[in-house]
């Protein structure tokens, strides 16, 4: 059986299939799938512990960096402190040097108290309550079966979590939409419980069993509407904590991945192990129909490789292709990503089973389009200084989400200066007047979707060269803001028209792909249609859909949704030869999808053997350009300086190389935007430094730059070393031994330099401690002995090329 290429990580395990609780909008209890009737109540010990050998041996085989578990119900704690006691000992015992563990349970809270928290943190078991707001809104739901109010007993549970002893155990409040509810009064009574984050669910509904709506009302998205009432608030208040369905539209806005199933198009990894051990999809899919979830697979029988391969799995794992044709056309789908599959059934002929639009579509799109309407994600200053914290992160060699979207931030604030300077001192043209018109009205209507295209790493470029005076007349300047100005329209999805000239036979608009156009200098572009958008050059009309594809003559940019990183090929922007090597032609569909699969790959070796560097990787490296690959067989690669967001690289053999070149490169891109913001060196520092990986002596920047960019390859031969087999693990450890050596060295060198300022200092002694880490694991005499041996010769020979 062919594995899956997305791994399971994320399992809900059925601790009790009863509920002390009734209420009348359970998926579990009071939806179409009625099979807890026929369950065992208790979870027992054989199903937990196969369930975590099971975990155990997916996570081995596939050599996993974390798994998440949730313990769920029904209602958990029915289970006993005895029972979720040994599921915390199996599936701890089994993960134990494996990968890490993410153990969470979901409770109604009622019968929470001291010796389940006392237990919970024994395990670092993470817990999240149900509550529907206020004591009227939840009630509306969330009773006993006398209908008696659980309210109370529920805030007793969440003053229990915020006791100091407990609070790092409190992961959030779950709450379902209820319209009658108003939003507002849901999320003050919430937020004053202070919780680290809330999750606001749709009711479960289908097109079979569509969710209320009010009759009175007058909008066709009450849901959508509901949502953005609390978006506001939320908003007006500083965000105080994270709410899960906001911050998903927020980041898949941007182009990063979504925190939820619910919204955008990173592959689904989750399975369900019921009490009876059987394994089935989503929960969700309880409202579809009776046994939905179903896959006739039980852990006393079936290995989660067979689970992960399983077509209700696989058919969550597909990206666009996976959505129906309304789904893949949508302006918002990106975000959207169809909405949670289960909304997406409907029983009737023709459009049959979950290939439909989600039953709250126009829902999603009002909340998206109303989120993206109101962001707006221009940092008002030209500096945004690094805190501490951030620094540190960075100056030890990683950086996380949070410090690498500050700098990309930053660099979006430069590229806004640049494009500023651009037009302000070319020469106008009519054409170039209207797009700079149309521009800044985007710029006020649609902040984000400017900020998107102004976000594209290969603009630097373009501008440094408008501002040399390029070009007859100022037409290179003329002509990327008008395909700019038209990639913003497209991308915001509003009606209007742009004429841009055009280069070399072909319509550019960044972000989005290229049109070939034939001998035209000039092309119009239209926007606002449902369908797509319309270019008409030289007489000729060349419609494209959404679907990009539809039209040979368009080349869409290949875009990939991989578990945790949306990433893009650029092979169409002429401003993509920035890197210093020549760049590949259009991709073939062959060649595209090679260039996938290695990076899916290299992505997954990175997440599970170079943990550290994933989320800056992920929130700050969008664009990988195919560089012409050597007759040579070497390995090429580059970041240049002025393109942040994008490295270079010809596609090497493997895809554990290829990680090797990403990070390493994307170490040049971080150092690249730090040094944007930060003075760390004296630029007058006019000496020459041996690098050990460098034929030639480097200047300062040159030196610090390769010196942060080994910390990755210190690790990756690190991982190398741990991981290889044979031959291979004789050689990774060999170069990991000397790498960290001299890696170490040249922080020396540049510690003694006398040219760092006194935050330059403090980088580079940061770099230097995450560096002497390294040097404490064991490495055999005979790799030492390879290792000093190497780099004695290149020091050796790097003299010999100083001598006249």
């Amino acid at each position: 059986m062919d594995p899956s290429p997305h791994p399971l990580s994320q399992f809900v395990l059925k601790m009790h299939s009863r509920c002390d609780l009734a209420c009348d909008h359970c998926y579990v209890y009071e939806h179409a799938d009625q099979s807890w009737r026929g369950r065992p109540a208790v979870v027992s010990d054989e199903v937990l512990e196969l369930t975590a050998k099971r975990v155990a041996e997916h996570a081995r085989a596939h050599r996993l960096d974390t798994i998440h578990v949730v313990l769920h119900g029904g209602e958990p704690l029915l289970a006993g402190r005895d029972r979720l006691r040994l599921a915390a000992q199996n599936l701890s015992t089994a993960l134990s040097g494996v990968c890490a563990l993410d153990l969470r349970i979901h409770t109604n809270g009622v019968t929470l108290d001291e010796e389940f928290c006392e237990l919970f943190a024994e395990f670092d078991i993470k817990v999240g309550v149900s509550l529907d707001g206020d004591r009227a809104a939840n009630d509306l739901h969330r009773r006993y079966r006398n209908g008696r109010s659980s309210h109370t007993r529920v805030l007793r549970a969440i003053d229990l979590l915020n006791r100091p002893r407990y609070r790092h155990l409190f992961a959030g409040l779950l709450c379902t939409i209820d319209l009658r509810n108003d939003p507002v009064t849901v999320y003050d009574a919430l937020a004053e419980l202070a919780p680290p984050r809330i999750d606001f669910l749709l009711p479960h509904a289908t097109w079979d069993e569509p969710p209320p709506r009010p009759d009175d009302s007058a909008s066709d998205t009450p849901y959508g509407d509901w949502l953005l009432r609390v978006h506001d608030r939320w908003t007006a208040a500083g965000r105080p904590m994270g709410v899960r369905v906001l911050d998903s539209v927020l980041r898949t806005l941007r182009g990063a991945s979504s925190l939820t199933e619910s919204l955008g198009l990173a592959p689904v990894e989750l399975a369900v192990i019921e009490t009876d051990g059987a394994l089935e999809q989503a929960d969700s899919l309880k409202t579809a129909y009776d046994g939905a979830p179903g896959t006739g697979m039980n852990v006393t029988a079936n290995s989660l490789d067979e689970m992960a391969v399983h077509p209700g799995i696989q058919a969550r794992q597909q990206g666009l292709d996976g959505l129906c044709e309304t789904c893949r056309e949508c302006p918002v789908v990106r975000s959207c990503g169809g909405g949670l599959y289960a909304h997406r059934y409907n029983s009737a002929g023709g459009t049959g089973g979950f290939m439909n639009p989600s039953v709250y579509c126009a829902d999603l799109k009002q909340l998206i389009t109303g989120i993206r309407n109101r962001e707006d994600q221009r940092m008002p200053t030209p500096q945004i200084p690094l805190d501490e914290r951030h620094l540190d992160e960075l100056a030890a060699g990683f950086g996380g989400t949070d410090a690498v979207e500050l700098l990309a931030r930053h660099e979006l604030t430069v590229n806004r200066e640049l494009l500023a300077a651009v037009w302000h001192e070319s020469a106008h043209s009519a054409t170039g007047t209207a797009a700079w018109e149309t521009l800044a009205v985007l710029d006020t209507e649609a902040p984000e979707s400017v900020d998107a295209v102004l976000a594209h790493p290969y603009l630097r470029p373009w501008a440094q060269r408008a501002l040399r005076g390029d070009g007859p007349a100022g037409r290179i300047a003329m002509r990327g803001v008008a395909e700019l100005a038209a990639a913003a329209l497209l991308r915001a999805g509003h009606e209007g028209t742009v004429t841009v000239p055009t280069g070399s036979g072909v319509l550019r608009l960044p972000t989005l792909g290229a049109l070939v156009v034939g001998d035209a200098t000039e092309a119009q572009v239209t926007g606002g249609a449902e369908e797509g958008f319309t270019v008409r050059a030289d007489g000729r009309e060349y419609p494209v859909s959404h679907k990009y594809g539809a039209d040979t003559a368009w080349w869409a940019r290949h875009r990939f949704e991989l578990a945790g990183w949306a990433v893009a090929l650029e092979d169409t922007d002429p401003w993509r030869d920035a890197h210093g090597y020549p760049v590949m032609a259009r991709l073939s569909p062959a060649a595209t999808e090679r260039w996938r699969h290695h990076l899916a790959a290299a992505w997954e070796w990175i997440r599970r053997e170079l943990p550290a560097y994933a989320p800056g990787l992920a929130a700050g490296l969008s664009v990988v350009t195919p560089l012409r690959e050597p007759t040579t067989g070497a390995d090429i690669s580059s970041a240049a300086r002025d393109a942040f967001g994008a490295v270079g690289i010809a596609r090497p053999g493997t895809p554990e190389t290829l990680a090797c070149l990403l990070v390493h490169e994307f170490q040049h891109v971080k150092l690249g935007a730090v040094l944007d913001l930060t003075d760390l060196y004296d630029p007058t520092c006019e000496q020459l430094f041996y690098a050990p990986w460098r034929p030639d002596p480097r200047p300062l920047e040159g030196l610090l730059q390769g010196t942060y960019a080994h910390i990755a390859v210190v690790d990756y031969w690190r991982a190398r070393h741990r991981t290889a087999e044979g031959t291979a693990a004789h050689d990774a450890e060999t170069r990991f031994a000397r790498w960290r050596e001299q890696t170490a060295e040249a922080v020396d060198t540049l510690l003694a330099s006398t040219a760092l300022t006194d935050l330059g200092e403090r980088f580079v002694t940061a770099m230097g401690e995450t560096v002497t880490n390294r040097l404490t694991d064991p490495v055999g005499p005979d790799a030492l002995a390879r290792a000093q041996e190497s780099a004695t010769r290149h020091r050796e020979r790097s003299t010999a090329r100083k001598q006249p």
